[in-house]
């Protein structure tokens, strides 16, 4: 069976233009992670959703979330569906034939693979197109300066894992170092 880092890397070096889009993966926005995340130079955007079982598909759709400044719970598909949502399009990356399109809602796109084990080839299929949520660009709903900033400390951190991987580290805590100044 693939991995989904394997297919995560399939996709985006078959699918995306990384001259013309900003492309992420696992990458945390609002309230969940984004499998997959493209942003194109007009900062229309798109998320895309692994599921590799029928179970994580279903408890996709049972993912609630607490607004912190509200209190209100909401469904995330819920949010998703009424157009109260960070992208301009959603779809769902599947094996091929493992869940029935009729049982995916319109607004999501539906991009199906196949994976063949003996030859290490994967092929992509789009299904459904995702519906338009909104007409927003994510530069309208995100402050960009943020955005670097946080993708940069992203990219530290992920250096830091991996060296750390391979060698012992040793950090100072950060806040007794602010402290000290």
């Amino acid at each position: 069976m693939i991995k989904i880092e394997e297919l995560i890397h399939a996709y985006i070096h078959s699918h995306c233009d990384f001259e013309k889009e900003i492309v992420l993966t696992n990458y945390f926005q609002a309230d969940w992670e984004a499998d997959i995340l493209i942003i194109d130079s007009e900062g229309g955007s798109h998320e895309i959703e692994i599921k590799l079982s029928k179970s994580d598909f279903k408890n996709d759709f049972k993912k609630s979330y607490l607004n912190k400044d509200t209190g209100e719970k909401f469904l995330k598909h819920d949010k998703i569906s009424c157009g109260d949502y960070m992208c301009n399009s959603f779809s769902f990356l599947l094996p091929m034939g493992m869940v029935d399109a009729a049982l995916i809602p319109e607004h999501c796109g539906i991009i199906e693979f196949y994976h063949n084990a003996d030859t290490w080839d994967t092929e992509f299929y789009l299904i459904r197109q995702p519906k338009k949520l909104h007409e927003d660009s994510y530069w309208k709903l995100n402050d960009k300066d943020f955005f670097i900033r946080k993708i940069a400390l992203n990219l530290l951190q992920r250096k830091m894992e991996i060296k750390g991987k391979h060698e012992e580290l040793i950090f100072k805590n950060p806040f007794e170092i602010k402290k000290l100044k």
